[in-house]
């Protein structure tokens, strides 16, 4: 794809996602992820970004666009993943993702990222969660441990990834958050596998505190569950 043709296809989404800009909700949004310069966000709704790419998708230059890496705008990266959640593909998809979690700077991005298609693939997925957990970039570690939480807290679930998460150790606030976030799912999804890590207390103090939190204010977990796990927080 030419210079020319790149300036067309980045000038057409930009056209329509200003379109959609509403300028209060770049305020609230900015504040929500301060790990992205301001000058860098629009301001463009969530389902307003999701309808453009269902419609993007269909179009011819949708492909010159996800290979136009790096991305300037926050919406940007945020059709892009929508695009690329809808990818049946999977091994197209691998290679999408491959290329652009690199980019990836936030969490509002990275969490947004969840292929359905990855459902049908737990085998070769989870090889790649493991690649991924291993990374040196924050957003990717994230990714590894969001996809596994989304993934295989059912029927995919096996113990093993109880200490796969607990073996990360990073002073990285971003992903220290989604482990915790991973460990509160698994003590409502799959509690009795679970509580014996907390019980334990051998997570550090911030994720078994923040852990126990989430999981707390969750209503799929019951009052008494509440009351117990709230024993084993790290004073």
């Amino acid at each position: 794809m030419g210079n020319k043709d790149k300036a067309k296809v980045n000038e057409f989404v930009l056209e329509r996602l200003y379109e959609m800009q509403d300028m209060g909700y770049r305020d609230f949004h900015s504040k929500l992820v301060p790990t992205v310069d301001r000058e860098r966000i629009i301001g463009v709704r969530s389902p307003n970004i999701k309808k453009f790419a269902k419609e993007f998708s269909k179009m011819d230059i949708c492909e010159e666009f996800i290979a136009d890496l790096p991305h300037k705008y926050l919406e940007e990266y945020s059709l892009h993943i929508n695009i690329l959640n809808k990818e049946k593909n999977i091994e197209k998809l691998i290679e999408e993702t491959e290329k652009v979690l690199p980019y990836i700077d936030n969490w509002a991005i990275c969490d947004s990222f969840s292929p359905k298609v990855f459902k049908k693939y737990p085998e070769l997925i989870y090889e790649k969660i493991l690649k991924w957990l291993e990374s040196d970039d924050t957003y990717t570690v994230r990714f590894g441990i969001v996809t596994l939480m989304n993934n295989y807290l059912d029927e995919n679930f096996d113990k093993k990834h109880l200490d796969l998460i607990s073996n990360i150790k990073t002073d990285e606030y971003y992903i220290n958050m989604a482990i915790a976030w991973y460990y509160s799912y698994a003590i409502i999804k799959q509690y009795e596998e679970t509580i014996g890590l907390i019980e334990s207390k051998s997570l550090g103090k911030f994720v078994q505190n923040k852990s126990i939190q989430k999981a707390v204010e969750s209503r799929r977990v019951d009052d008494d569950t509440k009351e117990y796990l709230k024993k084993f927080k790290i004073k």
